[in-house]
């Protein structure tokens, strides 16, 4: 009766074993930032939401793959989940970079319905690619770290300016400073080097990288709220059967809810905390508003020059909003 119970217990075992599946999601930003935490959530959720049939282990801090190496690296099935920025793939794509346009979209108002207005076209491209967007986040508005006090951007020039995306690179060009492709996971490397003198990014990325040990000035100028999304492989997905694929956009729909209300509510919190480490938090003059948005202007029409009718449409659907 014990050999019969013991070798039932191991067929039982067995069996949840296999009906088990299990993914990796590589992130490219360090375990305590709110995008991993979200992650880290999302997969909890999943976890919950599936009953245990699905597993998803996060990977912080591009410690799996590279943060330009993720999107090929979930299109590929090497990694069936991933979190990429989408201003990274400009290149590929023009659409990609519109969220990373100065002063297009400056409040969290206003991302959201530029997102709702990129959406159904990204939908097309990466399925077109074997992916789906799982969630979208917004990072807070971007603002412009420099080490010493600025009144435009002519005090700009040749600075050692780190461009992370095709846009940051375009601003470098148009404003006279010197590019430096840095991706997060390097930045504080690259500061404490002196590679990189200034940037524009978010309170999240000045926290996390430590940037108030070498560079003491913030302009909060809320240029912009670049979006990270969390990309499937179709493939990996179609695989789950409905009850775990349901679970799974359920966790989904509540970590960008989630995202989005946690990026609103950390924008204030990262601000304080880089004061607190001794950064100063500075409103910009009127001049250097005024040069960047001048340089917004000409990069969204370059934009729509690349994007032709798709990226016209887009823009004038956000513009109706």
């Amino acid at each position: 009766m014990r050999v019969a119970i013991s070798l039932l217990a191991a067929v039982i075992a067995a069996g949840a074993a296999q009906a088990q599946t299990k993914w990796d999601m590589p992130t490219a930003y360090p375990p305590a930032n709110f995008h991993t935490e979200i992650a880290v959530q999302f997969a909890a959720d999943v976890d919950k939401n599936t009953g245990g049939k699905l597993k998803i282990t996060v990977h912080s801090n591009a410690s799996l793959f590279k943060a330009p190496e993720i999107k090929r690296a979930v299109q590929n099935g090497q990694a069936q989940i991933g979190e990429v920025l989408l201003v990274n793939f400009e290149n590929e794509w023009p659409v990609y970079g519109l969220d990373g346009i100065p002063f297009l979209a400056t409040s969290f108002k206003d991302a959201q319905r530029l997102s709702a207005a990129q959406k159904p076209a990204l939908d097309k491209k990466l399925a077109e690619g074997g992916m789906m967007v799982l969630y979208m986040v917004a990072w807070p508005p971007q603002g412009l770290y420099v080490k010493k006090e600025i009144a435009s951007v002519a005090d700009m020039r040749r600075v050692k300016w780190r461009a992370y995306s095709p846009s940051t690179a375009k601003i470098a060009e148009l404003i006279g400073a010197q590019p430096v492709t840095i991706q997060a996971a390097e930045l504080p490397q690259a500061l404490a080097t002196g590679a990189v003198e200034s940037y524009m990014s978010s309170g999240a990325t000045g926290y996390d990288s430590k940037t108030y040990e070498h560079i003491k000035i913030w302009y909060d100028t809320q240029a912009w709220l670049p979006k990270n999304a969390v990309l499937v492989n179709k493939r990996a997905f179609d695989a789950l059967d409905k009850a775990t694929q349901d679970g799974v956009l359920k966790a989904a729909r509540d970590a960008e809810v989630r995202g989005w209300k946690v990026s609103d509510e950390k924008n204030e919190w990262y601000k304080k905390a880089l004061a607190e480490k001794g950064m100063k938090i500075l409103k910009p003059s009127p001049k250097l508003v005024t040069d960047f948005r001048q340089v917004g202007t000409i990069m969204l029409e370059d934009w729509l020059k690349k994007a032709g009718p798709e990226g016209k449409a887009i823009v004038d659907a956000y513009n109706k909003k």
